[in-house]
């Protein structure tokens, strides 16, 4: 059995994983999942800790099961802190932002292109390049209405403001095996885009699978198959297409 951290992204809520968990489970694992911290001052360090309370909370100090920390967009800059307190197995980025050391993730999304990187594909898919943000569509195009709607009926503050002005303060990744799992259909940080960030800041190279950036919401047994290396991890092609 592996105990599955799933750390959520900008959103801060466990409520994201909840299709991914009992797929997770049906299969024999143990699944954390937590609500970071709201505070306005939170920053990395406070979320770090957060995910390590939880874990601790959840399996017991003595647990012996391998830890596998799930890392969803913003969160790959601070589920790395993390691997710095706990022994972890395996680092899992899933559609996840790839920070530099020192580097904050207000600086990020210029740094790394990902505006001039978003617009492109906007232009290859037939929309517009200059479209402002939108959450549906941006981030909840194949998710289905039901949770879109509910998702989006919730008030959420989004994430500290603290977290984007702290400096990464890692001085290289964890030497912990990392993988990058990418949505191909993710309009935010599309698989180009992840494909050269994951070579050129880990040498790695991205693993494709279905869905847009919330993986978790609209493919949750493919993304489960994808975790656990399993026979079905193969994508569907009549699912993997970009609902314009």
């Amino acid at each position: 059995m592996t105990s599955y951290v799933l750390v959520p992204g900008a959103d801060g809520r466990a409520w994201y994983w909840h299709r991914l968990v009992p797929e997770l489970r049906a299969r024999g694992h143990q699944v954390v999942t937590l609500d970071l911290p709201a505070d306005p001052a939170a920053d990395l360090d406070t979320f770090a800790d957060a995910i390590t309370a939880a874990i601790h909370r959840s399996r017991g100090e003595q647990s012996c099961d391998p830890l596998v920390l799930v890392a969803q967009s913003l969160a790959g800059f601070s589920a790395p802190l993390v691997c710095e307190r706990l022994p972890v197995a395996e680092l899992v980025l899933l559609n996840a932002m790839v920070p530099a050391p020192g580097e904050t993730a207000g600086q990020w999304w210029e740094r790394t292109g990902q505006p001039q990187a978003r617009a492109a594909y906007a232009t290859a898919t037939g929309r517009d390049p200059q479209a402002e943000f939108d959450l549906r569509v941006d981030f909840f195009h194949d998710v289905p209405d039901e949770l879109t709607e509910y998702a989006l009926a919730q008030e959420v503050g989004g994430p500290p403001a603290a977290l984007f002005a702290q400096p990464w303060p890692l001085d290289g990744w964890p030497e912990v095996p990392t993988r990058v799992l990418q949505g191909r259909e993710d309009r935010f940080l599309p698989l180009a885009f992840q494909r050269r960030v994951a070579r050129e800041r880990l040498g790695l190279t991205v693993e494709e699978i279905p869905g847009g950036h919330l993986a978790a919401l609209s493919r949750p047994r493919e993304l489960a198959a994808h975790l656990l290396r399993t026979d079905d991890a193969s994508d569907d092609a009549a699912g993997a297409v970009d609902h314009h």
